[in-house]
């Protein structure tokens, strides 16, 4: 468990899709696929998981399985062996946002519509969510779940005005859910024999398309190599199950992916002179490091920062280290910027999580040192200059500076590789209550005093460390732009109570 987790903010969702290529009934292994991928994903979600599978016939054959918990635990062999005759298939890995924590809300959701069964798998929050309820309860559609991800689906299940009877037109539908929530999802809708892989036109939440390709061509492969395609919230899910990373969807796009290859059917364009409103914590702390963003890597986006964070807070210090582990990246370029040395002052302990016993007063008293031994040898006597990602409630980083001291550092300097976390998220992230947050309480403005020295990167900091490598092409189409709500209230549409 992260301190993040500990600390109250959640990961969102994470959503994979596969098709494979070529003659049906498929030799590749798509439940394994969708297994591997989710796993892959793991970070985003905890909660639960699910997976869909189709055989794509006419009309199709769908099997589901979903489970609570992480996907080892989820999917058991007997499960995996009744999915396995999928020719595609989604699947979700969830953190609550909106809804509590249970079967029900697992996702994906498979309903009934007057063409057929469709599956839906989203990743991100409806920022007008109540009324779109009463929006569809009208229609006197039922919801039997407080998710976001069914509504999206009933909201899908509506038949356009303008459809004919017996053709679904399948873009007219997700055009039609799109004007009417602006924000934010990422989704992956199942029909048949498809998959439409959809971003909102803010491109809040990310997706991107992988090509699978025999193992022993991963470098090599061309174009008619192709086994399947994929469809992930990061790439990260990529490398383990032998895919090639193709390219992003972007950020109000359409595709369709078959056994035929994928399909830009439309772009939905944001109101004039709206920016992309892609989300910066994905850069600070949600995507695991080797995802791709933008064209760029998270891990040389994290990096950046610490040296942006060296050039605005430099402090006279021995060592640089890092709270494990996300922080890493920003403590190495920090250390290359300072010309300091990285080293670790602390060892953290992986198997102390949520199911961690119930702490009795000698628990409490040892706080930090449950989770973290300290490296004594490494510091003792030195001025120690801490890298963390973000403090939210300050209520975890206090006792690691104090673990330190105790620990022989003569002083301890936290550098925060991210501005104050100061506003509420409503599209996708479980930031705690705008009180909660310690950049809103009165000891923030001494914070120094109150967790020892401390300094953050800036706004602008930040902005130009995710900026610097982003390429000229996307600059030219004016698609650079990111959602800073939680750092600034600058939010990107307005918002609907």
């Amino acid at each position: 468990m992260s301190h993040f987790e500990e600390s109250g903010i959640g990961e969102e969702c994470g959503v994979f899709g596969c098709v494979a290529a070529g003659e049906w009934p498929t030799q590749l292994e798509v439940a394994q696929v969708l297994t591997l991928g989710l796993v892959a994903l793991q970070h985003r979600g905890q909660e639960s998981a699910g997976i869909v599978t189709s055989n794509g016939a006419c009309p199709p054959i769908y099997t589901a399985h979903k489970g609570m918990g992480l996907v080892s635990t989820a999917f058991p062999p007997e499960a995996l062996l009744k999915l396995r005759y999928g020719n595609l298939g989604i699947c979700h890995t969830r953190y609550s946002t909106t809804g509590i924590s249970e079967l029900q809300n697992c996702q994906p959701f498979v309903v009934d519509t007057l063409h057929g069964k469709i599956a839906v798998a989203h990743n991100g929050e409806l920022v007008n969510a109540h009324a779109l309820r009463k929006k569809v309860m009208r229609h006197g559609v039922g919801l039997s779940t407080s998710s976001d991800s069914e509504l999206i689906t009933q909201l899908l299940a509506l038949t356009p005005p303008m459809e004919e009877l017996d053709a679904p037109d399948w873009v007219a539908r997700i055009k039609n859910l799109m004007s009417e929530t602006p924000t934010s999802y990422s989704l992956l809708v199942m029909f048949k024999d498809v998959i439409y892989a959809v971003r909102d036109p803010y491109g809040n939440r990310p997706l991107c398309i992988g090509r699978l390709v025999p193992i022993s061509k991963l470098h090599t492969a061309e174009e008619e190599d192709t086994e399947g395609w994929v469809v992930s919230s990061e790439s990260c899910s990529f490398q383990s199950i032998g895919a090639k990373y193709y390219r992003e969807v972007l950020p109000g796009e359409i595709v369709q992916i078959s056994k035929h290859g994928i399909k830009s059917l439309s772009v939905v364009p944001r109101p004039e002179g709206d920016l992309p409103a892609f989300c910066i914590f994905e850069y600070v702390y949600f995507a695991r490091p080797d995802s791709i963003f933008e064209g760029q890597m998270v891990y040389t986006v994290r990096q950046r920062c610490g040296r942006q964070l060296a050039i605005e807070a430099p402090t006279d210090a021995d060592v640089v280290s890092t709270v494990p582990e996300s922080a890493t990246p920003a403590a190495l370029g920090y250390a290359q910027q300072s010309g300091l040395p990285y080293i670790e002052v602390l060892c953290k302990n992986r198997y102390v999580g949520r199911t961690f016993i119930q702490p009795n007063t000698r628990l409490r008293q040892l706080g930090v040192a449950k989770k973290f031994g300290a490296l004594t040898d490494n510091f003792a006597g030195k001025r120690v200059v801490l890298i963390d990602d973000s403090i939210v409630r300050g209520n975890t980083i206090s006792p690691i500076i104090k673990l330190l001291k105790e620990a022989g550092a003569t002083e301890v300097h936290i550098r925060v590789a991210s501005p104050p976390i100061k506003f509420p998220c409503y599209m996708g992230i479980n930031i705690p209550t705008k009180e909660e947050l310690i950049a809103n309480k009165p000891e923030f403005k001494d914070i120094a005093g109150y967790i020892g020295t401390v300094q953050y990167l800036t706004v602008e900091g930040l902005l130009s460390a995710k900026d610097k490598m982003i390429s000229s092409s996307n600059k030219s189409s004016k698609r650079v732009g990111h959602c800073t709500a939680c750092l600034t209230g600058k939010y990107p549409v307005e918002l609907e109570w």
